[in-house]
């Protein structure tokens, strides 16, 4: 029998899907990260299957008891206590063990928080990186933040709200004013998200925030080839449009309307 993953509400428990549930009914054991965590809701649900805790804390140890069961052809259910197990949650090793010993491994799809949390952010949604959670230590942090700082992709991050100052401030001191979206309480009735640079991000949350906390990051926009820009400001001038008007029409985040400006009148001083 199989191993199932079965993602599970991060908020809102109406999220739960009717496969999860008929997945659930079925099992003949649930694993879940925590038990009394779980049992209320799978009691609500009505699930009756035995439980089991499966945590970052004794997920190993539990591999070979989960193992034994799968080949005694008993169905499992492994559960975190929101989302999906394995993205920054205990499950990852015992599908892991599951697939490389040859039992059949089925993951549902269900909810998540980042995927919802990246659309929100009104940033670039795909391609994207997903990173979870930075490590505790500084110098780690700064390691993984180091590795991907040049990444020119979304990048999504999740935070723990007693971190979050700390975790904001490093990586705005590291990535520069980068536009970020924090996204806390997904699917939850105080649903929020935050826009801006990453150096207002961390002092908005300063004096503490509460909640499950996703943060995304704007990718490292590539360096403007200078030729596009300025061929495009010539072309522009030679069909008549002012020097003000062509600055404000080429402006971007790559290049300004003052340096627009600059270069096209020394081009035309240059010229006479």
């Amino acid at each position: 029998m199989p191993l199932v993953v079965i993602p599970t509400p991060i908020g809102n428990l109406g999220d739960v899907t009717l496969r999860a549930l008929d997945e659930l009914r079925s099992a003949g054991l649930v694993l879940c990260e925590d038990t009394r965590h779980s049992g209320p809701i799978l009691e609500k649900w009505g699930v009756t299957a035995p439980r089991m805790s499966y945590q970052k804390f004794n997920e190993r140890a539990r591999v070979d008891e989960v193992l034994r069961r799968l080949a005694d052809g008993q169905k499992i259910a492994l559960i975190s206590d929101a989302g999906t197990p394995g993205i920054s949650d205990p499950g990852a090793v015992v599908i892991r063990a599951a697939i490389e010993n040859g039992f059949p491994v089925d993951v549902l799809p269900g909810a998540t928080a980042f995927v919802p949390a990246l659309l929100l952010s009104g940033l670039e949604p795909q391609p994207f990186v997903f990173v979870g959670f930075l490590p505790d230590k500084e110098g780690e942090r700064a390691e993984v933040l180091n590795r991907w700082r040049n990444v020119g992709v979304t990048t999504v991050f999740y935070l723990s709200p007693h971190k979050a100052f700390r975790h904001l401030s490093d990586m705005a001191r590291l990535w520069g004013p980068r536009r970020a979206a924090l996204a806390r309480e997904i699917s939850k009735i105080h649903q929020e998200v935050r826009r801006g640079d990453l150096q207002a991000l961390a002092e908005s949350v300063a004096d503490g925030v509460k909640g499950e906390l996703v943060l995304v990051v704007e990718g490292v926009l590539p360096e403007p080839d200078a030729r596009d820009w300025q061929e495009e400001a010539l072309a522009l001038r030679q069909n008549g449009l002012s020097v003000k008007e062509i600055s404000a029409r080429l402006a971007s985040g790559a290049v300004t309307k003052n340096e627009i400006k600059e270069w096209l009148i020394a081009v035309e001083r240059d010229g006479e």
